[in-house]
């Protein structure tokens, strides 16, 4: 991984029942950049691609990573459409290799923007803490 420093960096996520994860993602983002922009995916942009609305609303999500001292400016990510980034797009490594990036990437190369991915934190996700929730739910119901 290259340690090319940047002046604005810009990242998307849910940040739904925010974690470590996040919170690593955020701090490397920052490190390698003088001025980070997060968007927080609105719930209805949640829906559109992964059919589910998140556990905790988007009102609350943005106001949780708007107190960070790693993020600058927070903004709703209201669309999919991630060419709005500047100079590089963050994003988890966990992501590396999909179509849907490897798509991005090539996009991005003709307007100058970087996509680096920044190491992914192993074992944790809101995916994986809904699924134990969800676990703890119906065995308390059976």
């Amino acid at each position: 991984m290259s340690d090319k420093k940047y002046k604005i960096g810009y990242t998307t996520e849910v940040f739904d029942m925010f974690h470590i994860g996040h919170l690593n993602i955020l701090k490397n983002a920052r490190r390698r950049c003088d001025y980070l922009i997060v968007g927080v995916s609105t719930d209805e942009v949640v829906k559109s691609y992964k059919n589910k609305t998140p556990i905790i609303p988007f009102k609350e999500r943005i106001a949780i990573v708007n107190e960070l001292k790693c993020v600058d400016k927070v903004v709703p990510q209201t669309s999919m459409n991630k060419m709005e980034a500047w100079n590089v797009l963050f994003h988890g490594s966990d992501w590396q290799g999909s179509d849907i990036y490897n798509n991005m990437i090539n996009q991005f190369s003709n307007v100058g923007v970087d996509v680096v991915f920044l190491p992914h934190t192993d074992g944790i996700s809101s995916t994986y803490l809904s699924e134990i929730l969800q676990k703890i739910n119906i065995e308390n119901f059976e």
